[in-house]
């Protein structure tokens, strides 16, 4: 869950538990206790290598399909922003179909096409009716889609030129430029290192052909996860998976990428910006995708920051002293590293004290942990929250769709939360401690003047 998720995951709580506050007892936590997610999660290959996980779920006459793909901006080698310009492309033209033609296509048939790029992953998602005619029709444009992208020239000079402003226009708010500092920060020169969305340098260096090479290697059939939720038999799941795997290049899966090092001392980094307020983000590589602490790792956070206006940090740097507009935490596990980040906004004025006092609390929590009320409550607040992720088809999707990708195991929701209804306070100061050193951690600030750190 984000971090800032909080209002899903305390209104569960409230409602489960049947009182007016956060719950803080054992007896309470039980009386609260939702029951585990359990999804029928169906899984195989397709002849081509692609693996499938199917949820059937008849309630709508719905279809939800989303293909994930091992082609994110981890992918894009010398020419940062490849992998989001051929996602964004996608769509901009197939064989024998114009933009238009796709869009309306789509729309045509009462179906919704979308894609996106993330570091670790490409994504491209199918929402359709699920009666025949009109299914059968939006999988068969998207094999197209996906099979056949033209990636035309027009469209790639226009994407191009809209993100080349999106980048310029970064230069005039602090934000993106302290979170780009951050990413070089912790990651140099690992494959997560580079901005997503491309450089001002590398964005004009991409030509037509870097798309549909890029496109023909991470976008092969062996690379990719394809999720299927709706009101279908396994049987038609079977053939829409065929078909939409058929449709992709001919490859096999790409390479693990090294896992990101961390930091080994602390490291400060400072971005000169005339403005009003200071931002601060705070961290290190601390986790990965299938790393045994991340159950530990996760309820911790939650209480150190992830828990909204119940995490520690909003309490005694915001609520208490007023230091700050806003500051939370959360840890980020990808398929390579995974960094845990605070991040705060600040007057100028407050910048010192907000800074010394949000790392004495990190400092603290690492040596402590939580308290067994503390956790106690993020116990209850965190599996009311997680009972509404799979709420709906559309929320389902997504959890198969990172089931598939990271190679999680099939009953993954269930075993979550059994881990965090057993989590211990022990667990979680160990966790803490195997993941964090408060001493090393890089913190990184833009405004105008870098705030003092807790430590010289």
């Amino acid at each position: 869950m984000h971090p800032m998720k909080l209002f899903p995951a305390v209104l569960a709580a409230l409602l489960l538990a049947g009182c007016a506050g956060f719950p803080t007892t054992a007896d309470q936590v039980r009386e609260a206790k939702p029951a585990a997610p359990e999804l029928a999660i169906q899984s195989w290959r397709t002849e081509q290598g692609a693996k499938v996980l199917f949820v059937p779920s008849p309630a709508l006459p719905m279809l939800d399909v989303r293909l994930v793909m091992d082609a994110g901006s981890a992918r894009d080698g010398e020419l940062p922003g490849v992998a989001a310009l051929t996602s964004a492309l996608l769509g901009e033209g197939a064989e024998g179909l114009s933009v238009d033609e796709i869009a309306r296509g789509f729309e045509d048939r009462g179906a919704s096409f979308s894609t996106g790029s993330y570091q670790d992953m490409g994504v491209i998602s199918l929402r359709t009716l699920s009666r025949p005619r009109w299914r059968e029709d939006a999988v068969d444009l998207l094999a197209r889609v996906i099979g056949t992208p033209t990636f035309p020239q027009g469209a790639l000079e226009r994407i191009r030129t809209s993100a080349l402003q999106g980048l310029k226009m970064e230069k005039q708010v602090p934000g993106p430029q302290v979170n780009k500092t951050f990413q070089r920060t912790l990651f140099g020169d690992h494959p997560y290192g580079h901005p997503q969305s491309g450089t001002l340098d590398s964005l004009p260096a991409i030509e037509r052909a870097d798309l549909v090479a890029f496109h023909q290697r991470y976008y092969a059939a062996g690379n990719a996860v394809i999720a299927l939720v709706g009101d279908v038999s396994r049987e038609q799941a079977e053939a829409i998976a065929e078909k939409l795997s058929d449709a992709l290049p001919r490859g096999d899966a790409a390479p693990e990428l090294a896992r990101a090092e961390r930091l080994k001392e602390r490291v400060t980094e400072h971005v000169d910006f005339p403005s009003n307020q200071t931002h601060i983000l705070i961290g290190n590589q601390a986790t990965w995708r299938g790393n045994p602490d991340h159950v530990p790792l996760y309820v911790g956070n939650y209480i150190l920051g992830g828990g909204g206006f119940a995490s520690l940090l909003t309490q005694k740097v915001r609520e208490e002293k007023g230091y700050v507009y806003g500051v939370s935490s959360f840890f980020k596990p990808m398929a390579a590293g995974g960094p845990f980040i605070l991040q705060l906004q600040t007057a100028n004025d407050n910048a010192d004290q907000a800074l010394a006092l949000s790392m004495g609390i990190v400092r603290d929590f690492i040596e402590n942990g939580p308290t067994e009320a503390q956790l106690e409550a993020a116990k209850a607040n965190i599996l009311g929250s997680r009972a509404l992720e799979t709420a709906d088809n559309s929320d389902i999707i997504g959890q198969l769709g990172a089931i598939g990708f990271y190679d999680l195991p099939l009953d993954y929701l269930q075993r979550f939360n059994q881990r965090v209804e057993a989590v211990t306070v022990e667990e979680i100061r160990a966790a803490f401690q195997r993941a964090l050193d408060a001493d090393r951690l890089a913190i990184v600030s833009i405004g105008p003047r870098a705030p003092q750190t807790d430590r010289q």
